[in-house]
């Protein structure tokens, strides 16, 4: 009640009124700590520096926020597909919590116009949106709690905004697409897979690491050497930032000599 009395308040008084409709707007509620939520706008391009020359911005945020969605996104695919396996929630979960994915949520949303970065953010750009959901889910959390940002993520978001269908159907042949994409750019890749000579005998391991131009890049794990070359090649994109591509670009071309 107390909320409901507040929230024509906070929308339209105040210093803060126009972060309150921010959330609001998005979101569908007024929060508690509004400073929560004004911090997971600040990119790290754009830090604020305190009295004591600290930086801040929405990297811790951002953090918590990415533990946050993916533990709310294990709970709804659980829900949602009861009959499948581990290996389909696992892959269907990476895809839902991927940096292209969050960032396009972030832009549906509206969530982009909102981000406080500086001119020139550079190649870290293109994922600062999703880096901002991921950090607005993180201050939801601390603001609102758990039950709250589940239904939050879940119900007006998930529901509204996610087409799992085309997520499921969508293409998953990552080594191809790797082998693809170093050949266009002249770079050698090679898959060093192995078999987990500690495994159960009747769980057998395979483990394999991709390497370009001899330089790992890549890590995966899996029940026969195809699945586990498609998830250290699925690795490759999914858990290097684009500040890491670009240095490991950058030494590659120099120890290749294309620069």
């Amino acid at each position: 009640m107390i909320d409901f009395l507040l929230r024509p308040w906070r929308r339209n008084f105040g210093p803060d009124k126009a972060y309150y409709r921010i959330i609001d707007d998005l979101f569908g509620f007024v929060p508690h700590n509004i400073e929560l939520y004004k911090l997971a706008l600040v990119h790290k391009s754009a830090s604020l520096v305190l009295e004591d020359g600290r930086s801040i911005n929405n990297e811790r945020l951002e953090y918590l926020g990415d533990a946050v969605i993916e533990a709310v996104t294990s709970d709804y695919i659980f829900i949602e597909y009861p009959d499948r396996d581990e290996g389909f929630m696992t892959k269907l979960r990476s895809k839902i919590v991927s940096r292209q994915s969050l960032n396009g949520l972030a832009v549906k949303l509206g969530l982009d116009a909102h981000v406080i970065s500086a001119n020139g953010a550079g190649i870290a750009q293109k994922h600062i949106y999703g880096d901002a959901f991921e950090a607005m889910m993180g201050a939801v959390y601390l603001d609102q709690g758990y039950d709250f940002v589940n239904r939050l993520l879940i119900n007006r978001i998930y529901f509204g905004l996610l087409d799992l269908e085309e997520l499921t159907e969508s293409e998953n042949d990552f080594k191809s697409r790797l082998i693809e994409w170093c050949q266009k750019n002249r770079h050698k890749v090679s898959f060093r897979t192995g078999f987990d000579k500690e495994a159960a005998p009747n769980h057998p391991v395979f483990h394999c690491t991709v390497l370009v131009d001899g330089m790992e890049v890549g890590h995966g794990a899996g029940d026969s050497k195809k699945e586990a070359e498609q998830h250290a090649a699925f690795s490759v994109s999914q858990y290097m930032t684009d500040e890491q591509c670009a240095s490991l670009l950058d030494k590659v071309d120099r120890l290749t000599g294309t620069k």
